[in-house]
């Protein structure tokens, strides 16, 4: 990050890096704060901090700052509750954290971040591309306790060596920083000399506000905002301007949405990216249609290819993945014997634990291994019949999940957000559309209970499927 951040600088100090909320700062505005950072990191003898911070601005001031130095930064979502957080930080054992909240409390030291760019920078400072430039990211947590996996700036770096430049451009922020996504995000505009736009709360309503003013020119997002996105500019019936480049990640795109997508923005380029925190980025998909092309799976003929399918769950090798699990030794990447904590290793190969089918050429998500729900003794993939309550024109939102059940330990529910304008009247019409349309899936497949409501829960972007609780 701190490379980057040094060559954008050097070539154009002025130029936009990131608008916020809180205003606009430039290229050569965050390198001299990183510095400053960096030096108040080293004054005081701090190796490792949470940051729980909103805005973007200070989040690439305290990392890049934070690489420079050699000290480890571990973001926390912003708004998380206190008392989980601490309770968090002390499983990490974090005894500083930067923020600029006041009710943080606990067995640290909270250190606001704007005392650390009020020292003069030291300037015998350099980057060195071959320091350790460590980095704590941890997951979301939509299937569980978050994990923390540890990273390294350089290897991270890789990911973007091919990038060049493209100042015109304005990427959207619309996952959080603190997850991986976000710090692909991050990367790439700074390895790109862009500017980041970056509101806060990054709603789809506050990310459509972006597009309509800011001049958004990129957007990176799970398929669950861009739907969220899509809807409420239904709602307000605005016209969306064009967009040059689309990038969907974190969820299975299903293919209705993407073609809505390609309907709504013809001129943009769209891609979908497979990439976890664990295993880093792996693989891209360029040709609007969902999943993925069955002959870019590994095989003798295709060598290269860090994905293949085995007993129905996809398997890939990290080329910029985790050193480890905090808990863990921070070893090389794969050095350990089950370096992603998945309990399935084969060489270089790991386990994801995605579901997938191989349906004619393509290879088809099936849903998380943790999202099954079992009914009767038959497992159930949430997303198949998902897709199917989406496709349907009175459809704006759905999420699939399991409710447990005393006669079969789990029924299939859904939650249906109609699309705007729909009357009270037209629910039962649209329930009748539903039954239809997963007449043909098998019966245990069918959701059982089907609820209508005005919003659909997410944790990080994402929908939440799996059983309730």
């Amino acid at each position: 990050m701190i490379l980057l951040l040094e060559a954008a600088a050097s070539s154009s100090p002025d130029r936009e890096a990131v608008v916020t909320s809180e205003g606009t700062s430039t290229y050569g505005e965050l390198l001299e704060d990183a510095r400053r950072v960096a030096t108040a990191l080293r004054r005081q003898g701090i190796t490792r901090f949470a940051v729980v911070e909103r805005d973007a601005g200070w989040v690439l001031r305290l990392l890049a700052g934070a690489a420079l130095s050699g000290a480890e930064p571990c973001q926390y979502q912003p708004d998380t509750d206190a008392t989980e957080f601490a309770d968090h930080a002390s499983m990490l054992d974090h005894k500083f954290v930067v923020s600029r909240r006041e009710d943080l409390t606990g067995a640290f030291e909270v250190i606001r971040p704007e005392t650390l760019v009020t020292v003069d920078a030291d300037s015998t400072l350099r980057s060195d591309e071959d320091a350790e430039q460590p980095l704590m990211i941890r997951t979301t947590g939509t299937t569980g306790l978050p994990k923390a996996a540890r990273h390294d700036w350089r290897i991270l770096g890789k990911t973007v060596a091919g990038v060049r430049p493209m100042p015109e451009q304005r990427w959207l922020l619309a996952y959080g920083p603190q997850q991986f996504a976000g710090v692909q995000v991050l990367l790439h505009v700074a390895a790109s000399q862009a500017t980041l736009v970056a509101p806060f709360p990054r709603q789809p309503r506050d990310g459509l506000d972006a597009l309509l003013t800011k001049g958004v020119t990129c957007v990176s997002a799970t398929p669950t905002f861009w739907r969220f996105l899509l809807a409420e500019a239904r709602s307000r019936r605005v016209t969306l301007p064009p967009l040059e480049q689309i990038t969907l990640g974190g969820e299975a795109s299903p293919g209705d949405l993407l073609e809505e997508i390609q309907t709504t923005f013809p001129g943009a380029k769209v891609s979908q990216v497979y990439a976890s925190t664990e295993f880093g980025s792996i693989t891209s998909v360029r040709d609007g249609k969902p999943g993925l092309a069955v002959d870019s799976l590994w095989s003798e003929d295709h060598p290269t290819s860090n994905v293949r399918v085995s007993d129905g769950e996809l398997w890939v090798r990290a080329g910029a993945g985790m050193l480890g699990y905090a808990e863990e030794s921070s070893t090389a990447a794969g050095e350990s014997a089950d370096a992603h904590g998945t309990g399935d290793v084969e060489g270089e190969w790991r386990r994801t634990g995605d579901l997938v089918e191989i349906v004619d050429d393509r290879v088809m998500f099936r849903g998380r291994k943790s999202e099954v729900i079992n009914v009767g003794g038959v497992k159930v993939h949430p997303l198949p019949v998902e897709d199917r309550i989406t496709g349907l024109g009175t459809v704006a939102l759905a999420r699939v999940f399991g409710r447990p059940s005393k006669l079969t330990g789990a029924i299939v529910a859904a939650e249906i957000v109609p699309v705007d304008g729909v009357e009270r009247a037209d629910v039962e019409a649209i329930r009748a559309q539903i039954k239809e349309a997963v007449a043909d899936l098998p019966r245990a497949w069918q959701p059982r209970s089907v609820t209508f409501v005005d919003a659909i829960e997410t944790k990080g972007g994402k929908t939440i499927r799996g059983m309730e609780h």
